[in-house]
C-alpha cells in the first residue's frame, strides 16, 4: 500500500486493496480474509447498482445543506439512502456471527450497530420527506448516538469485553481503566460524526473507510489474539463492503450513502476500536475523519471566539469540514478526494509501522 500513485481512481484503488487483501490472506495463511473481502464487495456492488433503480423510483433524492457551496445544489438530483445496500448485509454477517459463535459479544455489537443505522435511516428519511436536509435536528442525532452508545459501553464493560489496557506498540500497553468509559463512548459517538463529516463529496468516506477497516483489519491480525480475529474478519468485510458501494458513489456519483451509511460506518470503526483497544491505531489510521472533525470545532470556536472579542466572527477556513475549504479554493472535486485517499493510505501505513516497532 505504500507505492508511488500518480492517480490513484477508483479501479487503481480497487485493484490497490484487493491485492492487499490477497497478500493478507496469503501471509496469515487465512482465507477467511479473501472470502469476507471479496464477498461482501460484491453482493454491495450489486446490492447498490439495484438499488439506484428503487431509490430513484421513491423519489428519495440528496437534499444538499444551504450552507453548503452553491456548486453542489446540482447534487440534489442524485439517489440516497444508499447505505440500505450495503450496512445490512454486514448487521447480517455480524448477526449470523454471533449466532453461529454463540457470542453475546458480537450480538452486542449488532444491536449497537443496529441502533445508529436507524438513526441515521431516520434522518435520511425525514429528510426526504421534507426535501429538506433537515431531518433529525444535531441534538436529538447526538442524544440518540449517546445513549445507544452509553448502554454499549457499559453493557460491555461489565461484562469483560472491554478493558483498560490500551495497546501503543508491540510490546507496550497502558492502563487506564479510570476512563475507560468515558474514553469508550467519546469514540464510538465521536467516529460515528467524524465519518458523517466527512462524508461531504463524491466517494471520500467510503473510499477512505474502505481503505481505514483495511488498515485496522491488519493492525489487528497482527495483536496474534484469536479472540480478535472475528473483528479483524468484520474489518475486511466493511471494507469490501465500502469499495463495492464506492464503485457507484465514486465521482460523479450515482449514489450517495446518507448518515444511513456513515453513522453506521463511524461507529463500527469505533466499535471495533474499543472491543481491541485500539484507541492509538485507530487515531492515525481514521486520521482522515478526525481531521476534518477537527477542521469544524477549530472554525466554530475561533468564530465565536472571534465574535465575541471583536463584535464580528472570523473563520480560519474558508468552509469547513476541510474538504470545502479546498474546493473554494479551485481545487477539482474529485482531485480532492483522490489526494485524502493518498494521504489515508500514509497514515495506514503509519499505524502498521508503529504496530509492528
Amino acid at each position: 500500500m505504500t507505492g508511488k500513485i500518480k492517480n490513484l481512481n477508483y479501479s487503481k484503488l480497487s485493484l490497490l486493496l484487493l491485492f492487499t487483501a490477497l497478500y493478507i490472506s496469503l501471509i496469515f495463511k487465512n482465507f477467511y480474509i479473501l472470502a469476507f473481502f471479496g464477498f461482501s464487495y460484491l453482493i454491495s456492488a450489486i446490492n447498490t447498482k439495484l438499488g439506484i433503480g428503487l431509490i430513484s423510483k421513491l423519489n428519495l433524492f440528496q437534499n444538499v445543506r444551504e450552507e453548503g457551496p452553491n456548486f453542489h445544489k446540482i447534487k440534489n438530483t442524485t439517489p440516497t439512502m444508499g447505505g440500505l445496500f450495503f450496512i445490512p448485509i454486514f448487521l447480517v454477517i455480524i448477526l449470523s456471527s454471533s449466532i453461529f459463535l454463540k457470542s453475546l459479544k458480537l450480538f452486542l455489537f449488532f444491536i449497537t450497530l443496529l441502533c445508529f443505522f436507524l438513526i441515521g435511516f431516520s434522518d435520511d428519511y425525514l429528510s426526504c420527506k421534507k426535501k429538506k436536509n433537515t431531518g433529525l435536528t444535531s441534538k436529538q442525532k447526538i442524544f440518540l448516538q449517546f445513549i445507544s452508545s452509553l448502554g454499549f459501553v457499559l453493557i460491555a464493560y461489565k461484562a469483560g469485553y472491554i478493558t483498560g489496557n490500551i495497546s501503543i506498540f508491540n510490546n507496550l500497553s497502558i492502563d487506564i481503566k479510570s476512563i475507560i468509559i468515558p474514553l469508550s463512548l467519546i469514540t464510538v459517538v465521536g467516529c460515528s460524526n467524524a465519518a458523517n463529516l466527512t462524508d461531504g463529496l463524491d466517494g471520500l468516506a467510503s473510499g477512505c473507510s474502505g481503505i481505514t477497516f483495511l488498515g485496522l483489519g491488519t493492525e489487528i491480525l497482527l495483536r496474534n489474539n484469536e479472540d480478535y480475529i472475528i473483528l479483524a474478519l468484520f474489518c475486511f468485510s466493511m471494507s469490501g463492503l465500502c469499495l463495492g458501494f464506492l464503485k457507484y458513489n465514486n465521482f460523479p456519483a450515482k449514489i450517495f450513502m446518507g448518515d444511513t451509511g456513515s453513522l453506521s460506518i463511524g461507529a463500527a470503526i469505533g466499535i471495533i476500536c474499543v472491543y481491541t483497544n485500539s484507541f492509538y491505531s485507530t487515531l492515525i489510521m481514521a486520521g482522515i475523519f478526525l481531521i476534518e472533525t477537527l477542521s469544524v470545532i477549530i472554525q466554530v470556536l475561533y468564530f465565536k471566539f472571534t465574535k465575541r472579542f471583536l463584535s464580528y466572527g472570523k473563520k480560519i477556513f474558508l468552509m469547513s469540514p476541510l474538504h470545502h475549504h479546498y474546493e473554494l479554493l479551485g481545487y477539482k472535486e474529485e482531485k480532492i478526494v483522490e489526494t485524502f485517499w493518498k494521504a489515508n493510505i500514509i497514515l495506514v501505513f503509519l499505524g502498521i509501522v508503529f504496530r509492528v516497532r
